[in-house]
């Protein structure tokens, strides 16, 4: 299995990461549909949507909204929210299974680039543009590689629910790697995380090998002007050809 397959469908991933700002997620959703001007009656796809608090908040507004992910516990989670606007399913990112389906599709909070290989990416993307609509809109929200590699944590202790996670980090063979070793219940975990570092112009290559269009690009949740060095965030706007 990929180290994707283990470490998100683990408790232990959401414990980590529980503390996730639910308020600056639904701040930036909000700030997009304004930016996108969405129509009321979008159905929109969150793509690799975890436990789907995206999605939900994207339900939430009116829209018609479908979550996607590879994880079945994290699906299993979502669909306890499941309404007749609002469903998971368990897919995984690289294939479609809808064809011109979405009027937007949005790929969040870095889930992007956990692949080996750069042509798993594209696959992504083509996936992405066979189930969108035509002018259908995406946005992929990935970290900064160039700020992130800058400042590297090598390695810290965070103190989770009686669990001492101890990650080191570090930039290796264009890969952003994180171990992730801890133990509970006298037993000992070790997880990885590993996301391709990749950069504005590795962005504009990938959709450039599609029918995809890039339109703006943002360094953070409030929408602000992207700068290589000193944003927080890469967020890439485009539509459908």
């Amino acid at each position: 299995m990929e180290w994707f397959e283990t470490w998100f469908d683990s408790e232990y991933y959401h414990k980590l990461y529980k503390n996730r700002d639910d308020e600056e997620a639904e701040q930036f959703i909000n700030n997009l549909i304004t930016n996108l001007q969405l129509n009321s009656n979008s159905n929109i796809l969150d793509l690799a949507c975890g436990k789907g608090r995206h999605s939900i908040f994207l339900n939430n507004l009116g829209f018609k909204t479908v979550g996607v992910d590879l994880s079945p516990k994290s699906i299993a989670f979502a669909r306890k929210f499941n309404n007749p606007n609002l469903h998971f399913e368990v897919r995984d990112m690289r294939k479609s299974f809808c064809e011109g389906q979405f009027d937007a599709i949005f790929n969040l909070f870095t889930s992007f680039g956990y692949f080996e290989s750069k042509t798993e990416n594209i696959e992504v993307l083509i996936a992405i543009e066979n189930m969108l609509k035509k002018n259908g809109v995406f946005v992929i929200d990935f970290m900064n590689a160039n700020k992130v590699i800058g400042n590297l944590v090598e390695e810290e202790i965070k103190f989770i629910d009686q669990i001492n996670f101890r990650l080191k980090r570090t930039y290796i063979n264009g890969n952003i790697l994180k171990t992730i070793d801890f133990t509970d219940n006298q037993k000992d975990f070790h997880f990885t995380e590993k996301v391709q570092a990749l950069f504005l112009e590795d962005f504009q290559y990938l959709i450039s090998q599609t029918n995809l269009k890039i339109d703006s690009i943002f360094g953070d949740y409030n929408l602000n002007p992207f700068d290589r060095m000193l944003s927080d965030r890469l967020i890439i706007v485009g539509r459908k050809g």
